[in-house]
């Protein structure tokens, strides 16, 4: 039996534990396309026409297991989370016609990771292009990376100059200074490419190693303290810092206050997770289909086994090997589920308000903290999570990154506030009234969420409304 999670997987090859991490970071379009180049070059390995559960292995009638997606006495409140193998599911109202032009219902839009890889990719060698995506795969919203470099040189086995080496070439990549471990870093990483391509004030680099709070907080006198100038001449590398440099990458292309907040405006054509209710009946225990999107079940082919054991010995070395692929292939696919299924059965029973309600009943939760729950790596639940897409009983399709925003929730009542406001509330008195509402953030936190949302300071907004940019 497998075990419940990846540190139980040590006593595994290396080959399976990699291929599992892969096989568990592609979406399910990827995963067809995966299964289906290995079944045109392996005979080991075969889709046979008969449909089995994922889960209990029954032969199936339909595509849907009538024992695994029935509850067991479940309480309200626990979801019914199962693996279902076909490839006809609904697309709720986004399915699109056959007559409806792709632009018009497909995404053209990269996410962050596929940009930056696309342009650093052609300068890379295969082995380094793998560190470089590991790398991009574990970025926050605001483009910093989440682990250390040392992590990735572990996970990779290669020395961690190697590692700062690939990092470098990632923070040279637009937007600059994207893989950074933070605002620091980021600013450090644009000004060093800047230098090379115009003329930059002689501190600019040391006001940032030594004055970023006073950066921040516009304290241009202690700044030219810190820096054993005048405070005019602070206000100068300040302002030059402020102009040229962005603390947080992402935001140029993502979460820019110039553009729309969260995923709004993007369609996606296919969930990879369907949540709905137990008989569509709201009153219900929330089901979670997990998309397995196979004809059949793919499995090892039993002529081919049989075959390796009457080949002579020159075949038989030759055979096992696409014996063994095989079989790997099929337990990793195995494990992807298995780890699906437990990482789903946390996110929908911590996230129940939001997906019955909302989103301004989305709780904080992080990856870390997911990875603690079901004891794993944080880089397995980013892979879990990386570009899969769920649809919600309401039909709407979100990423499932979306149940893991951290601010998400104050920034949507952020929002409510300033939109029912009579006078302009400053960012002071937006901070009081979300501490009402039992958001403790600071004054800063709140005109960054009001920036990523787009709106104005309280002095540029309309007296009776806001105003978005």
């Amino acid at each position: 039996m497998l075990q419940s999670h990846f540190h139980s997987l040590r006593p595994l090859t290396s080959a399976h534990l990699a291929q599992t991490m892969t096989l568990l970071s592609l979406t399910n379009e990827e995963l067809v396309q995966q299964i289906e180049a290995e079944l045109s070059k392996n005979p080991a390995l075969e889709l046979s026409e008969e449909r089995h559960c994922p889960n209990c292995h029954r032969l199936l009638s339909g595509t849907v297991c009538p024992i695994c997606s029935q509850p067991n006495n479940n309480p309200p409140e626990e979801p019914i989370v199962f693996v279902s193998s076909r490839d006809d599911y609904s697309y709720g109202d986004y399915i699109p016609s056959e007559d409806t032009p792709e632009d018009n219902y497909s995404c053209n839009i990269d996410d962050l990771p596929t940009f930056v890889l696309k342009q650093i990719a052609p300068e890379l060698n295969p082995h380094d292009r793998l560190v470089a995506a590991y790398i991009l795969t574990n970025l926050d919203e605001d483009g910093f990376l989440t682990i250390s470099p040392l992590e990735v040189a572990n996970y990779h086995h290669i020395s961690l100059n190697k590692v700062k080496e690939i990092l470098t070439q990632i923070q040279r990549c637009e937007p600059l200074g994207v893989g950074s471990s933070c605002p620091q870093e980021a600013l450090l990483a644009q000004l060093s490419f800047l230098a090379e391509t115009m003329p930059i004030p002689d501190l600019a680099r040391l006001a940032i190693e030594k004055g970023m709070d006073f950066l921040s907080r516009h304290q241009y006198h202690e700044l030219g303290r810190a820096l054993g100038v005048s405070s005019s001449l602070a206000k100068e590398i300040a302002a030059f810092i402020t102009d040229n440099l962005n603390p947080y990458p992402a935001r140029t292309h993502w979460g820019d206050p110039h553009q729309k907040s969260s995923d709004e405006g993007v369609t996606y054509r296919r969930p990879d997770i369907i949540i709905s209710y137990l008989n569509d009946n709201p009153k219900n225990n929330l089901v979670v289909e997990i998309i397995l999107p196979l004809r059949g079940t793919l499995r090892v082919n039993p002529m081919f086994r049989q075959a390796v054991h009457d080949a002579d010995d020159q075949k038989k070395s030759e055979w096992k090997e696409d014996l063994d692929r095989a079989s790997l292939l099929v337990k990793c696919l195995q494990q992807r589920n298995h780890t699906m299924k437990r990482l789903m059965n946390q996110v929908v029973r911590f996230q129940q308000d939001f997906i019955l309600h909302g989103e301004t009943h989305l709780k904080p939760l992080t990856r870390v903290e997911l990875s603690i729950r079901l004891d794993v790596h944080e880089s397995t639940i980013s892979r879990a999570v990386s570009e899969k897409t769920v649809q919600l009983p309401n039909r709407r399709i979100i990423p499932l990154s979306r149940f893991f925003s951290r601010n998400l929730n104050a920034r949507t009542i952020l929002k409510n506030i300033i939109e029912k406001e009579i006078q302009p509330l400053n960012d002071t008195e937006l901070m009081k009234l979300l501490a009402k509402e039992g958001i403790l953030i600071s004054r800063r936190t709140v005109a960054k969420y009001r920036a990523m949302e787009g709106i104005l300071p309280a002095h540029l907004r309309h007296p009776i409304t806001a105003v978005p940019l």
